[in-house]
């Protein structure tokens, strides 16, 4: 028995189907879908298409995903396996984190790691400049690879969004006067950037995992 999926759409558009841009097999066969499906699949893909709003990188690590969870879990991790981020001390707030983006010579960084440990979801929201508006947030994902692999270890999934701000510095009394450059300035390298520091992550943690090291050192905790 088919449940009434879409019902109230249907009602309000007076015809079953109508939704511009809706795809489903009941007003669209496959003989109609898969020329569509086709055309989506490029060969060659312009850099703006995949890394314009989103830019999303994944990969499968050797390690057990609650390890994995902790270690990424600590904002200190990011001092070991992010290509610039280094000197975390805590302030005076609770959670968050002064540390110095290298990218922008001696730009100051704010990092508040919010996560959970059920979903094993670790969000880093952070800020060039200021504590007071964290608007740089990198959403990571770690999955048992058991489930999707069928294979011991994690898979990482690691998702950042074009906010506004990359653009145009939205606190530029807050920078210092002779920084040359902006965190935005850098967004079409993020793809790449991002994918070289999970392999850094993918380096790291394999390593001790291997060796039989705690996967989060004796340093963090």
């Amino acid at each position: 028995m088919s449940l009434p999926a879409l019902a109230d759409i249907n009602d309000h558009t007076g015809t079953p189907g109508s939704l511009d841009g809706l795809i489903r097999v009941e007003t669209s066969p496959r003989e109609v879908a898969t020329p569509i499906i086709m055309e989506m699949m490029r060969s060659v893909y312009p850099h703006d298409v995949v890394f314009g709003n989103y830019c999303t990188v994944n990969d499968y690590i050797d390690c057990p995903p609650d390890e994995l969870f902790d270690y990424l879990a600590d904002t200190r991790s990011l001092e070991e396996w992010t290509y610039s981020l280094r000197g975390f001390t805590p302030t005076d707030e609770a959670g968050l984190w002064l540390a110095y983006d290298r990218l922008g010579s001696e730009t100051k960084i704010y990092t508040r790691t919010e996560f959970n440990r059920e979903a094993r979801t670790v969000d880093y929201h952070c800020a060039w400049d200021q504590p007071d508006h964290l608007w740089m947030i990198y959403l990571i994902r770690v999955v048992d690879a058991q489930l999707v692999f069928n294979k011991p270890g994690s898979v990482v999934l690691w998702t950042n969004c074009h906010h506004p701000f990359y653009d145009e510095n939205p606190y530029p009394d807050t920078a210092p006067p002779e920084r040359p450059v902006w965190v935005g300035d850098f967004w079409d390298m993020f793809g790449a950037g991002h994918l070289l520091e999970l392999k850094n992550l993918k380096a790291i943690a394999e390593y001790r995992h291997h060796n039989g090291l705690p996967v989060t050192p004796a340093w963090m905790q």
